[in-house]
């Protein structure tokens, strides 16, 4: 039995008319998680290293740095983490000065999150790095790949949402 063609996705039925195999290196959600987790690995070095923040809490930091104020249900939503999650990063970004909270006069039941000063000063220090990283990582695309890929993945998160139930509590 050969092997799959390299580049394709999934290897298809067995010839011989058995049922179909499952080789996870080529099976697409694996592929896009091992590329996700290798990614943020790389990317965490920047920000574990220089800024001691862990995955969760850069994304939280990325987030408020995005949009100025937000809840810990949206930031969840939007980094794809469960609140707990964000409850654990916002508590000790809040300890080391770098998130506050604000009331929400539209509903008690919520806080506003927002960056201190030093935690916008961590995110404006992040970002640059953060983009040359991505740049780095691109740059064995060419130009019109990397515009396909742009469309593809914006593509497959669209449907993926439409296809992944959402419980209390989960993005």
């Amino acid at each position: 039995m050969s092997p799959p063609a390299p580049g394709s996705l999934s290897p298809g039925p067995e010839a011989s008319g058995r049922d179909p195999v499952l080789a996870l290196e080529r099976f697409l959600p694996y592929r896009l998680n091992v590329l996700a987790s290798l990614t943020s690995q790389a990317l965490a070095q920047i920000y574990v290293d220089r800024f001691g923040l862990t995955i969760p809490g850069w994304r939280v930091v990325a987030t408020l740095g995005q949009y100025r104020v937000s809840t810990a249900r949206d930031i969840a939503a939007h980094g794809v983490m469960h609140k707990s999650t964000v409850s654990r990063a916002v508590s000790e970004l809040e300890a080391r000065g770098l998130v506050e909270r604000q009331s929400n006069r539209h509903d008690r039941r919520e806080e506003l999150l927002a960056l201190t000063p030093s935690g916008q000063a961590v995110y404006e220090a992040v970002v640059p790095e953060a983009l040359a990283f991505e740049a780095r990582l691109v740059s064995v695309l060419t130009p019109a790949e990397q515009g396909a890929l742009a469309a593809i993945l914006d593509t497959l998160e669209s449907y993926a949402r439409r296809l992944a139930p959402t419980r209390e509590g989960t993005p």
